[in-house]
């Protein structure tokens, strides 16, 4: 058996090799011999560290070799997305040229160019890209108050590349110094610079306007923070005094029937007198539709009750509600007791037993002491007046019947 051994491979003995054997016939066996190599970056053709202006556009290149050819990978050192722009971002780009459109501060940092083939170890380059920028400045609270002796911290926040020059002015453009009274302090993160100025003890003298400036090669810009005084407030002790309210009673509107009853004649409700005949008929003896009372009123004890029933009215009226109902009732009593209508003593039920058997006793003895007269005549000449008053009762009966159901409805209604 034979062996052949090849002593600090290189690409170039990368091909096909043969054995043979010179016998007859003659004998050959072919082999091919692959050599990898991992991959290298060319510095030569690869971008190096670049500042370019906002806005522009920038290329990076990537170039690489080895066996087999090498993949070229982009990514951001610090692990964050790389912005496309129109807020896309993605986290690697394959490609060995990398093009970034209209760059801008967010796209500042370091970049790595990675290279590999599968064949350890990969290997990568490191591509800065610095984007320069002038000052810009903006401030979170533009007006801030404080009460005097107060401590107060003004901020403000600027970013630029190159790195600028920071301070605090007030009044005459006058920078402020550290000191007792004043501390400015600065901490900065690549483009970014966060400024504060302490104002210890503040006075009247302290309140004003306060400047954060900001300025580089390319530029400056500043920013203005207004100190105002706020007044120490002071807590008054206000006694006040609780008057209670006075309690208004609910008026309750009462309903009330102005019904009277009038007073009954002597010597009887239940007899009627002819003065003209001297006759005294009983009411026993007519027909039972025919037994009426017609009485007689008192105008003057009816006016006194029209006094007494206005009174207590005026009392329960004490709203202009009450002045609206008491017209309609004032007319209905008014035609009450002025009317001297009759009241049907059937219906009324409100006579003694015993005044109607003392009336019979006196008629029974003012008969024995007169001369009869015609007893039909009297009978027609009683039941023609009778009727004749009882008609006219009935209509005025029932008048004031409906008048008070309609008194009685707009009272409830007006409540």
């Amino acid at each position: 058996m034979w062996y052949l051994h090849i002593r600090d491979v290189n690409p170039s003995d990368q091909g096909y090799y043969m054995c043979q054997i010179n016998t007859e016939p003659m004998k050959s066996q072919t082999g091919f011999l692959e050599v990898v190599v991992p991959p290298d970056i060319l510095d030569n053709s690869t971008s190096t560290d670049m500042v370019v202006k906002e806005g522009s556009n920038v290329t990076l290149r990537c170039a690489a070799r080895g066996s087999p050819q090498p993949n070229i990978t982009w990514k951001r050192e610090d692990g964050e997305l790389i912005s496309l722009g129109d807020s896309q971002g993605v986290s690697s780009i394959e490609g060995s040229i990398f093009n970034i459109m209209k760059v801008n501060r967010l796209q500042m940092g370091a970049y790595l160019c990675i290279a590999s083939n599968s064949v350890p170890p990969t290997v990568s380059k490191r591509i800065m890209l610095i984007v320069h920028f002038p000052p810009m400045i903006w401030i979170q609270n533009q007006l801030v108050g404080v009460q005097e002796g107060q401590q107060m911290t003004l901020e403000c926040n600027s970013e630029a590349f190159p790195k600028s020059i920071n301070y605090w002015t007030r009044g005459n453009n006058q920078i402020i110094p550290n000191g007792e009274k004043y501390e400015p302090t600065f901490s900065d993160n690549t483009y970014k610079v966060h400024m504060k100025l302490t104002i210890r003890s503040v006075t009247m003298s302290d309140y004003g306007i306060y400047k954060c400036i900001s300025k580089n090669s390319l530029g400056e810009t500043d920013g203005s923070i207004s100190l105002y005084h706020i007044p120490t407030t002071t807590t008054q002790v206000k006694t006040t005094t609780t008057t209670p309210m006075p309690t208004i009673d609910k008026v309750e509107t009462m309903q009330r029937t102005r019904q009277k009853m009038l007073p009954s004649l002597e010597p009887n409700s239940n007899e009627i007198t002819d003065a003209s005949l001297s006759t005294v008929i009983r009411n026993e003896k007519l027909p039972s539709y025919q037994k009426r009372n017609c009485i007689s009123g008192n105008l003057n004890d009816a006016d006194d009750n029209d006094d007494d029933d206005d009174k207590r009215f005026a009392e329960s009226s004490q709203t202009a509600r009450g002045i609206l109902v008491k017209i309609p009732l004032r007319i209905l009593l008014l035609i009450a007791s002025k009317g001297r209508f009759t009241i049907d003593t059937r219906t009324d039920g409100r006579h003694n037993n015993n005044d109607y058997i003392n009336a019979e006793n006196k008629i029974d003895k003012n008969v024995q002491q007169k001369q009869p007269l015609n007893k039909d005549v009297n009978v027609r000449k009683f039941y023609n007046t009778s009727r004749s008053i009882s008609s006219r009762g009935d209509r005025l009966y029932a008048f004031l019947q409906h008048s008070i159901i309609i008194y009685t409805i707009l009272l409830s209604i007006l409540s």
